[in-house]
């Protein structure tokens, strides 16, 4: 009887949660098995603030540890509505430039958030309008947006994010899933979001939350039902980037911090996981 080949996912993570020294953050990706690097910032500048230079820097730190970036971990999308849509067009410009330079084709983008006391449905149209504006520069430079589920954004809810892929319709936006933020707005994330969502899911962050209070911990330490979506990942065939953003430090608007030790203890809570249920991470 011939046993079936363990499925393989590819593993990432969130560099600027171990360190600002891109170095570092490489380094301990390497050493916990990783040969990907989810792109946020680096020296304390955004991605989308690098200039040339560094992205040439870093372009050669990543040859040097032979690494690759899974995707750009954009700030788009991550402002009020009212911010006219230019503005977040030209901030995917120079996310797409990055991605271009450091040969990767997936770049994180978000929803927009709303004013206090303002409802989530009257902001519909203004989202929708300025993701197609943003699916259409990503369509003409040949690279695929990955929607977060950040919490107070429209997209938050499975419902909101599912009618955001629909409705703009382009094979250039698709779900980034992070089950930790579906918590934290009141879902349970494989009961009420899987089967909705898989058919779009292209990507997976990797971070749990407990319920009562929201606090962010290690995959399958919280409520966001980590085993579950994991195991139908492996069934459905998923084959993409499992990439580990902990959160375990520090929490601010643009992302967060763990530090090498807790994003170790991250690593290999998710390890656990995908042991249990006979995946392979590389």
């Amino acid at each position: 009887m011939t046993t079936a080949p363990m499925p393989t996912w590819i593993l990432s993570g969130f560099g600027d949660e171990i360190d600002e020294d891109p170095t570092v953050q490489v380094a301990v990706l390497q050493a916990l098995g990783a040969r990907h690097l989810e792109l946020r910032s680096a020296w304390g500048t955004n991605v989308v603030e690098f200039s040339g230079e560094q992205i040439e820097v870093l372009g050669i730190v990543l040859a040097d540890f032979g690494m690759s970036v899974s995707a750009i971990a954009s700030p788009v999308g991550k402002v009020d509505v009212t911010v006219p849509v230019e503005a977040e067009v030209a901030r995917l410009g120079r996310a797409i430039a990055a991605a271009h330079a450091l040969d990767s084709r997936y770049i994180r983008i978000f929803s927009f958030f709303r004013g206090p006391g303002i409802d989530v449905g009257s902001i519909r149209d203004g989202v929708l309008a300025r993701l197609r504006a943003l699916a259409d520069l990503a369509e003409k430079e040949g690279v695929i947006l990955l929607h977060e589920n950040e919490k107070d954004i429209y997209g938050d809810v499975p419902a909101r994010v599912l009618d955001l892929i629909e409705s703009v319709g382009s094979d250039a936006l698709r779900v980034a899933w992070d089950s930790a933020n579906f918590v934290q707005v009141g879902v349970q994330p494989f009961t009420d979001g899987y089967r909705m969502l898989r058919p779009h899911l292209e990507y997976l962050q990797v971070k749990d939350a407990v319920a009562a209070t929201g606090e962010v911990t290690p995959a399958g330490e919280g409520d966001g039902q980590l085993l579950e979506t994991l195991t139908a990942l492996r069934d459905d065939g998923y084959s993409g980037f499992a990439s580990l953003e902990p959160h375990l430090a520090d929490v601010h608007t643009l992302g967060g911090f763990s530090g090498p030790e807790a994003f170790g203890r991250a690593a290999r809570a998710f390890a656990r996981l995908t042991n249990q249920i006979g995946v392979r991470t590389a």
